[in-house]
């Protein structure tokens, strides 16, 4: 979950929400493009920041210290895999921030590439398969999407295809149908974009040089939307066989993302007590929520924050206006659903790869926690009602499932998963 400029979609989804869209009709095309086997990813987390957290040097040096990922980051032991099993799971997405691999030496590098390698054995042996995910960090200084995979003219695409070449090497080494390679997350461009299109195609050329039966997961431009995989013409993608495709769907951001730190936009500053779904709370007692946030934040000048309350009184105007509920989820899935049906695709084969809703705790003040579970039920039910598999964003921090010390499992979030607490 990188920071693409779809996080500007304060309006964009709602707008069209105003009055309920029918939920498209499924087509029933034969599975033209369906490949034989048996699919092992049905139900997974993101086990995000395993790999992530990294601690690069400033500019203008492009080298990370050693380790590269921060030591105090949460970490998945044997027994957490294990617990995560006992749920119900059946996979992890590994988000791997390709950075301190690609800024290496040639042992260092081999160093890190083993520590990917022994978090897919112990994945493994917990009985969970994996995808491992190439995800880049768009707040690094150097090592981000911009200088990597903006296109195939970018300064360091040779080097980052080259690594997915070599992941794609090694984790054919693995069980076959329990392992896969996802060689970019959240791609930047826009949705029918032809220079994503080209980025693709040299990257899964890379991988398949490497493997040629690995397990690749392809996806749309703009951030891996919903609408991004709607614009994706999968028959090229043919040639690269075996492959499964991703979307991601955190809409409507104005829920999910409340009280986001991270996100740019002023709005989601002071945003929080926003219901889901709408009809459980109003208009009224949200502004309220807002304001007092406001009050506390002794950073932001008073006419930043009259700014930014203006514009989160109208977008949170539209959407109580849209009321949205399980039907607006529904009307996202099912223009997935509609693609994969009019390209001959079988469900099973397109993963809703992240969804998630921001918690509030002691770090964070965001979603009230009966409406994050009501809003990660919703969005999972309506995910498996059109037959796709699904990875929750994430394991850990503020949109995790697990607490970072404790270990604990969140009950909340294992009954909104429709998973089991394990004894």
């Amino acid at each position: 979950m990188t920071g693409w400029t779809r996080r500007r979609l304060l309006t964009t989804a709602l707008s069209t929400a105003l009055v309920p869209a029918a939920v498209a009709q499924l087509s029933s095309a034969p599975p033209a493009l369906a490949a034989e086997g048996e699919w092992r990813f049905r139900r997974g987390v993101n086990a995000w920041p395993w790999f992530a957290l990294t601690r690069e040097f400033p500019a203008p040096r492009t080298d990370y210290d050693w380790p590269p990922f921060q030591s105090q980051r949460p970490v998945p032991t044997p027994d957490d895999l294990g617990r995560l099993r006992a749920t119900g799971l059946d996979f992890i997405r590994l988000p791997v921030d390709p950075g301190p691999f690609l800024a290496a030496d040639a042992t260092t590098r081999g160093k890190l590439l083993d520590m990917v390698d022994a978090a897919v054995t112990a994945t493994l042996d917990a009985g969970l398969g994996i995808i491992v995910n190439v995800q880049a960090n768009g707040a690094t200084h150097y090592w981000n999407p911009d200088r990597m995979v903006s296109s195939t003219a970018a300064p360091e695409f040779a080097a980052y295809r080259g690594l997915v070449g070599e992941f794609a090497g090694r984790l054919a080494r693995f069980t076959p149908g329990r392992v896969a390679l996802e060689p970019v997350n959240e791609p930047p461009q826009s949705c029918d974009s032809n220079v994503w299109s080209t980025v693709q195609a040299a990257l899964l050329t890379a991988a398949r040089a490497s493997s040629a039966a690995l397990p690749l997961v392809v996806t749309g431009g703009c951030g891996s939307m919903v609408s991004g995989l709607a614009a994706l013409d999968p028959a090229p993608l043919a040639a690269f066989e075996p492959i499964l495709f991703t979307f991601h769907l955190y809409e409507p951001y104005l829920f999910s993302h409340q009280g986001a730190p991270w996100m740019r936009e002023p709005v989601y500053r002071s945003l929080n007590n926003v219901p889901w779904p709408a009809s459980a709370g109003s208009l009224e007692q949200t502004l309220a929520s807002v304001r007092a946030r406001m009050a506390q934040d002794t950073e932001t000048s008073e006419a930043d924050k009259q700014a930014a309350y203006a514009e989160t009184e109208r977008v949170l105007k539209v959407y109580f206006d849209a009321a949205p509920d399980r039907w607006f989820i529904d009307k996202y899935l099912a223009q997935a659903r509609a693609w994969a049906d009019a390209h001959g695709i079988a469900p099973q084969r397109v993963i809703m790869g992240e969804f998630g809703a921001l918690r509030t705790d002691a770090r964070y003040t965001a979603a009230p926690n009966p409406d994050r579970a009501r809003y990660i039920s919703d969005v999972r039910q309506s995910a498996e009602s059109f037959g796709f598999p699904w990875a929750f964003w994430d394991l850990f921090d503020g949109m995790g499932m697990m607490e970072g010390t404790t270990r604990a499992l969140d009950p909340a979030m294992v009954e909104a998963l429709g998973l089991r607490m394990p004894e």
